[in-house]
């Protein structure tokens, strides 16, 4: 028996249909093949290992200094403070020698009006019962003959006083004069001063109490 026109076209049309399936299927495994390629997925085995070049910080959006400029300012910072501590020391050192510029001078000048006072008086002069004399140990001096001279103003008004200090040696020799002073000690008012041997420190010498004059 002989099959008709219209069974015979179904599966001439099914056989047709599934094989337009199967190349739209083959079209579109392709396709995702390719995509996968192509997304630079590192776990796939047909994509390439890609690393990315570093690139530079942007150091323009920093803050503060580079480690160069501060460590070259901290070196600065410690070079400026020794500088300023050298100078203190300096400014310190300067002024103490400044003070006892200041004091021999003044001593000196005590030294001499006192020597002045005293070129006039006859004999041991009007004020030995207002000052006194007192030895210094040579361990408290650096080994010098040094005498302590106080004064004490026992009058009732203001006064100054000139008083000289002889160094004697064993036979009663006079070998060194010192003289020293005080000057506007007020009723009742007391004042020490020392005065020292210029004489080597192994001299065996005295000192004694020659002139004291109230003027």
């Amino acid at each position: 028996m002989k099959p008709s026109p219209a069974r015979s076209e179904r599966p001439v049309r099914a056989r047709a249909a599934r094989a337009a399936v199967a190349v739209a299927l083959a079209g579109l495994g392709a396709a995702a093949l390719v995509s996968c390629g192509s997304d630079g997925d590192s776990s796939s085995p047909t994509s390439p290992a890609f690393s990315p070049r570093p690139t530079p910080p942007a150091t323009g959006s920093f803050s503060g200094a580079p480690p160069s400029a501060i460590a070259s300012s901290a070196s600065a910072a410690i070079e400026s403070a020794r500088a300023s501590a050298s100078s203190a020391a300096a400014s310190a050192s300067a002024r103490e020698a400044s003070r006892k510029a200041s004091i021999g001078a003044e001593l000196e000048r005590s030294r001499k009006a006192a020597e002045a006072a005293l070129k006039g008086v006859q004999g041991r002069g009007n004020a030995l019962s207002e000052v006194s004399l007192t030895g210094k140990p040579r361990a408290e001096t650096g080994g010098l003959l040094t005498a302590l001279v106080t004064i004490t103003n026992e009058t009732d008004a203001t006064a100054s006083y000139a008083v000289q200090v002889d160094f004697v040696d064993s036979a009663g020799k006079v070998v060194e004069t010192q003289f020293t002073g005080a000057e506007d000690l007020a009723p009742g008012e007391r004042q020490q001063s020392r005065v020292i041997s210029r004489q080597p420190a192994d001299a065996s010498l005295t000192a004694s109490l020659a002139k004291a004059q109230r003027y």
